[in-house]
């Protein structure tokens, strides 16, 4: 809890989506310090947004506790390659899978692509997001606002749908909302309204798939360090990020990825439809 940096940190301003390899300080992902047991043992993921940030953190994870991973992302080609040699190098299979999220039939294109090459779907994390920063509503385009919704909400209906009917008795779907599904910060209005949104179809989804012994649960991050901070947010944003927690700091990738390990086990086998907060101290109601 104490080692990890405080702001105030340097002003770093990428372009949209950012790069992991660019960031100062850089993330914990967990590739020096995540141990795992062996609780994913045989187990197939297919995890979106996952060459950085959270993602990245949640492969390598997952690969430590034995499972392969297929590894969703748009178009940031250097962090893919590093996730999966951190996959590979924990003796496990990955499977990179670049392309638009947003758009339907890459939705069912990684489905496909993940059943041809694994087999079956036994975990699916729903991570992938996108989200601007805009001071004013009326500043907010209507595109853009359309797009926040296909890839942050449509695509999780879309692959949820998609990854059904390769999924067993006993299998799990992992949504990431965010403190905002409770606490929405006024100037990422697009991005709280579809996490809002997850959290909502978390607990639905649940209930219908509960017959079919398939569990859904969400996590809800509060300030993470990540690429998705630097490339959206204002640079007065990003030097003081995750400050006004009550451990006065960001949280680190690292910190977010054992309740995902959690949830994709079979120590979890009596959760669904729950949300959990990962917030650094921020209570959520």
């Amino acid at each position: 809890m104490t080692d990890y940096p405080k702001p105030p940190f340097p002003a770093q301003a990428q372009a949209v989506p950012g790069s992991q390899s660019k960031m100062q300080p850089s993330p914990d992902c967990g590739e020096q310090s995540y141990v795992g047991s062996g609780r994913l043992a045989g187990k197939i993921a297919l995890i979106t947004g996952a060459d950085s940030g959270i993602g990245r953190a949640v492969a390598i994870a997952f690969a430590r506790e034995g499972a392969d991973v297929a590894v969703a992302y748009l178009n940031e080609h250097d962090d893919a390659k590093e996730t999966a040699r951190w996959v590979e190098q924990a003796g496990r299979q990955c499977l990179l899978l670049p392309g638009d999220i947003a758009q339907k039939a890459h939705c069912q294109a990684l489905v496909d692509k993940t059943v041809e090459r694994f087999g079956r779907i036994d975990v699916l994390v729903n991570n992938a997001a996108f989200q601007m920063t805009h001071e004013t509503f009326e500043e907010i385009p209507d595109e853009e606002w359309v797009m926040t919704f296909d890839v942050n909400i449509t695509a999780i209906f879309r692959l949820c749908q998609a990854a059904l009917k390769h999924m067993r008795p006993g299998a799990s779907i992992i949504n990431t909302s965010s403190i905002n599904s409770d606490l929405p910060k006024p100037t990422l209005l697009a991005y709280a309204t579809t996490k809002g949104a997850i959290a909502n179809f978390t607990g639905g989804l649940a209930q219908l798939l509960g017959p079919q012994e398939i569990r859904v649960n969400c996590v809800a991050p509060g300030p993470i360090w990540t690429p998705l901070i630097v490339s959206t947010m204002p640079d007065e944003e990003v030097q003081n990020f995750g400050g006004n927690t009550p451990l006065g700091r960001p949280g680190q990738p690292v910190e977010v990825a054992p309740i995902y390990v959690l949830l994709a086990s079979d120590e979890a086998s009596y959760i669904t439809g729950q949300r959990y907060g990962v917030t650094g101290g921020k209570p959520m109601l």
